[in-house]
C-alpha cells in the first residue's frame, strides 16, 4: 500500500510571503537556499527542491521580481516625501533619502527575490512528479 503523502501546492499570496522572509516558497523551509546573505545552495534545506528550476530566464525573474520590488519602495517612498512635505517639498533631503534607499535596497531584496521568484515560478509552472521525486531524494540522501 502506497502512502505517499500528496502536497497540496499553497496559494501564489502565500509562496510571496514565504519568499518576503527568506523562506522555501514550496515548503516554507526556514533559510531555503541560503547558507549567508550572497551564498546560496543549489537546493531547500528542507524539502530538497532545487531553487533554480530549468535554466532559461530563471536568474532574470529573480532579479526583475528584486527591480519590481525595490522601485516599487521607491515609487511610494517619494510620494509620501512629496505628501508630507508639500507645498514647500524639501528636494535635497528627499534625493538623499530615496537615493541611499537605491543603493541599499536591492541588496537587502537579493536573496528575498529568488523565493519570492520562485514562488511566482511555481504558481506559473506547477512542480512536475520528477522534481518532486527528485527532491525527496536529495532529503533521503542528506539524511542518510
Amino acid at each position: 500500500m502506497n502512502t505517499t503523502a500528496v502536497r497540496v501546492r499553497p496559494g501564489l499570496i502565500h509562496m510571496l510571503l514565504r519568499g518576503l522572509f527568506r523562506r522555501c516558497a514550496w515548503c516554507g523551509g526556514k533559510g531555503a537556499f541560503f547558507i549567508s546573505w550572497f551564498k546560496r545552495d543549489d537546493r531547500c534545506h528542507t524539502c530538497g527542491l532545487l531553487w533554480q528550476r530549468r535554466l532559461e530566464g530563471f536568474e532574470l525573474g529573480a532579479m526583475t521580481m528584486n527591480v519590481m520590488v525595490s522601485y516599487g519602495v521607491l515609487l511610494a517612498g517619494m510620494g509620501v516625501g512629496v505628501f508630507l512635505t508639500y507645498p514647500d517639498v524639501a528636494v535635497v533631503p528627499l534625493l538623499a533619502v530615496v537615493g541611499s534607499l537605491a543603493i541599499i535596497l536591492p541588496i537587502f531584496m537579493y536573496p528575498i527575490s529568488y523565493g519570492m521568484w520562485l514562488g511566482v515560478d511555481i504558481f506559473m509552472r506547477d512542480l512536475e512528479p520528477a522534481e518532486l521525486a527528485d527532491a525527496a531524494a536529495a532529503v533521503a540522501a542528506k539524511t542518510q
